[in-house]
């Protein structure tokens, strides 16, 4: 079953100091004083941070939809007016949160007819994805919408609402690095299109606003010529790999990573530590590894074994993105016998919020919590990445609540030159955690020896917390224990200790 829902509150009495105030898309704020004539409609605010404001009376209502799980599963994040108003009465109104009926697509652009109205198709594609959202038969849906009640004006009111959020931002934490992964921007094609490397791209700026530290690109996908097997795709890695080194800074890294959907099965993201110069496919008279008298080394792969075979040479890694749908939808099942799935090169799977479900209590509960842990008890120790799949970004979208992150566990950035294998090592060694960014882990270990083991956990939140979760697997079975938190007080913190017994556990989360 698709549905959307609108959740509010109506007969607010009309006063004279009754007024809607809210940011626009440009931060501007706006506001309505019920002076125009009745809606027919509910009318969608396209605000700021997905809130808007009542000032009434000397006081204010702040109303807003939930950060994350309230938004369909989508390839793009334009503001589509996720909160309205409607004038229902000359003397009363009603105000909430809306889903919206339909998708619009991101802005085109291109230098000549052809290139523009291939992005013009590329840019509407996105809207068939807009139903990412399910309702199975005989699940109890909670359709939430969010009050916050205030002595003070709007303005105050916005900053204590914008708390449980960082103001929308992923906050710094000591000892860690927020990156993100698996963006189809087709920057090596914005570059080509401005004819110059120095074309400073509007995503970077969304990527800069969020606190976000390192990006993993995935150029390569509908873009391109990423079957070529070397003359037109060489050149363009070069440019893609010239693009990532200018925009990457001191703290902040562009890697140009990929998603092939080549001799792995399904769609997964390939990451090398540094620039590799590789073709997916191989023409006649092309050995597995040439050396190019132009790019250096290059791979020719025409097979698993080849592709695994780099992989393991340039120490890289790769993951499935999108696992159990879309055009993975029968992977890493399929594969999970494979060299190349039981090898540490292979990390794990992408974790998106994908399809969106409101009778689960946790984003992406089954399809993705649940590969997790049958992975690990399949095999060794494989993770989920936190992952977009997203395309083209403006400063002007609400990228914020559909994007979940990567804490990594590192002091420093490397440069763009220094190679970025560090960031692997540390991934690969389960030195990260996944946020939607209002729950953040300080630092979490397991002590003790033998049978005996505690499991300790220094967590921060924004929002009141409803449980903690101790899941583990025995090579077959998956079990968890609940750890209720509701006594708990918003924007706080614990250390949560939770004692378990190790005999008979293959990995514990």
């Amino acid at each position: 079953v698709a549905y959307k829902y609108v959740a509010g509150l109506k007969g607010f009495t009309i006063a004279d100091d009754s007024r809607i105030v809210w940011r626009d898309p440009a931060r501007a704020w706006q506001e309505y004083g019920f002076g125009g004539s009745v809606n027919k409609d509910s009318v969608a605010l396209k605000a700021r941070n997905r809130l808007a404001i009542l000032e009434a009376g000397g006081g204010s209502l702040a109303f807003f939809p939930p950060s994350h799980k309230f938004f369909f599963a989508r390839e793009l994040e334009t503001n589509l007016g996720f909160v309205y108003y409607r004038k229902t009465s000359e003397g009363s109104f009603a105000v909430g949160a809306r889903q919206a009926e339909r998708e619009e697509p991101y802005k085109p652009y291109g230098v000549s007819d052809e290139i523009w109205q291939k992005r013009e198709t590329e840019a509407r594609h996105d809207t068939n994805n807009f139903a990412l959202y399910n309702a199975p038969p005989g699940t109890w849906q909670r359709m939430p919408v969010y009050y916050y009640l205030s002595a003070g004006d709007g303005h105050s009111t916005q900053e204590a609402v914008l708390a449980f959020t960082h103001d929308d931002r992923y906050k710094a934490m000591p000892g860690y690095k927020v990156m993100v992964s698996h963006f189809h921007m087709h920057f090596l094609e914005q570059l080509n299109d401005a004819g110059t490397i120095d074309l400073h791209p509007t995503w970077v700026d969304v990527f800069r606003g969020l606190g976000i530290n390192i990006a993993n690109m995935a150029d390569f996908h509908s873009d391109s010529h990423p079957k070529d097997p070397g003359p037109i795709r060489f050149k363009e890695q070069k440019v893609y790999f010239e693009g990532c080194r200018r925009f990457s800074d001191r703290d902040f890294l562009l890697i140009p990573g990929e998603e092939p959907d080549d001799t792995f099965g399904g769609h997964y993201i390939s990451v090398m530590p540094h620039p590799v110069y590789w073709s997916q496919t191989r023409a006649a008279g092309h050995q597995f590894m040439e050396n190019d008298p132009q790019y250096g080394s290059v791979y020719h792969i025409a097979s698993a074994d080849d592709e695994l075979e780099m992989l393991k040479r340039e120490q890289g890694l790769m993951w499935q993105a999108h696992p159990r749908t879309k055009g993975s939808t029968y992977y890493p099942d399929e594969v999970r016998e494979k060299p190349h799935f039981l090898s540490d090169i292979f990390l794990g799977a992408s974790y998106q919020s994908l399809p969106v479900d409101q009778s689960e209590k946790r984003l992406c509960e089954k399809r993705c919590l649940g590969l997790m842990d049958e992975m690990n008890n399949w095999t060794r120790a494989k993770y989920l990445i936190a992952e977009g799949d997203t395309y083209m970004k403006y400063p002007d979208d609400e990228t914020f609540p559909q994007l979940i992150v990567n804490y990594v566990k590192m002091d420093r950035v490397p440069k763009f030159d220094e190679g970025w294998s560090p960031i692997l090592k540390t991934m690969r060694a389960g030195d990260f955690y996944v946020s939607s960014g209002e729950v953040l882990f300080r630092n979490s270990g397991i002590s003790g020896s033998g049978p005996r083991r505690t499991f300790n956990a220094e967590v921060e939140w924004t929002f009141p917390l409803e449980f903690a979760e101790l899941v583990w697997g025995d090579g077959d079975a998956t079990h968890t224990q609940i750890i209720p938190a509701t006594d708990l007080a918003p924007m706080s913190s614990k250390k949560f200790s939770v004692p378990f017994d190790a005999a008979g556990k293959k990995w514990v989360r």
